[in-house]
């Protein structure tokens, strides 16, 4: 079981925050630096036109600050030059040394690369050897987990009831779930309300041994739709712990 029953409680808030260049430690600014051309050289291969000083507009990146896998530098690069090219791509830096840089396409110039990067084979691979590069002597934390995949698949999830702002409201939402099969593994599941005009729905399915064999990203339906058939997967057993209502994420532009 990837993330036992009773192993893991939800607080009163599951806080996933992205930190601006500017608020983020020397440490972490000098470990991205030092990974800068391991870095430039992945996201040639994928393509991405990643250099510092591009003529077509320079990258910038925040970091995503992830409790799930302390273990890692996790950054969000994204270049912007207007309305239809702009690109993104997650990279994740080991901090002790044991791993490698790795990169994870969102978008180039608009555009998927592949399939879209919250069910791409890429993705979910990548994120499997960032968690066995963590060497984690407990099981982390399931809903800080789903939305740090989240995260490194492009979005800024915020899950659970959002709180309300002067400028918008955003619409409330099942807590998450994580559900416990029969046959082993466990199903993550979450609401992000960040997402405008419609939330959107995460399930990941992880197999008994702990890796991410299948993620699913679509929008919640509307008042009187039908929701999707679950699999099997996703249907079977019981939920064993939901996340407090209160729990949501943070970003911090």
């Amino acid at each position: 079981m990837p993330f036992p029953p009773g192993s893991e409680t939800p607080g009163a808030a599951a806080v996933l925050e992205f930190r601006p260049y500017d608020k983020m430690s020397q440490q972490d600014r000098d470990l991205a630096a030092d990974a800068e051309s391991s870095i430039e050289e992945r996201a040639g291969f994928a393509g991405l036109e990643f250099s510092q000083n591009s003529d077509g507009g320079k990258w910038g990146y925040q970091q995503i600050v992830c409790p799930a896998l302390p273990n890692h530098l996790l950054l969000q690069f994204t270049r912007n030059n207007g309305i239809g090219d702009v690109s993104v791509f997650s990279a994740s830096i080991p901090r002790g040394g044991d791993g490698r840089v790795r990169i994870i396409p969102i978008v180039r110039r608009g555009y998927s690369l592949f399939s879209p990067a919250p069910i791409n084979a890429l993705t979910i691979s990548a994120f499997n050897h960032i968690r066995a590069e963590e060497h984690a002597d407990e099981a982390p934390a399931w809903l800080e987990t789903g939305l740090c995949y989240a995260a490194l698949a492009g979005a800024h999830p915020q899950a659970g009831p959002a709180e309300e702002t002067d400028a918008k409201k955003l619409p409330a939402a099942p807590p998450g779930r994580l559900v416990i099969p029969l046959n082993g593994g466990a199903v993550i599941s979450f609401t992000d309300v960040s997402t405008i005009p419609r939330p959107m729905r995460w399930t990941m399915t992880f197999n008994g041994k702990g890796r991410l064999v299948k993620a699913t990203h679509s929008a919640e339906p509307r008042s009187g739709e039908k929701a999707i058939a679950r699999t099997p997967a996703e249907v079977q057993g019981k939920p064993v712990q939901a996340a407090d209502p209160a729990a949501k994420a943070i970003l911090i532009k």
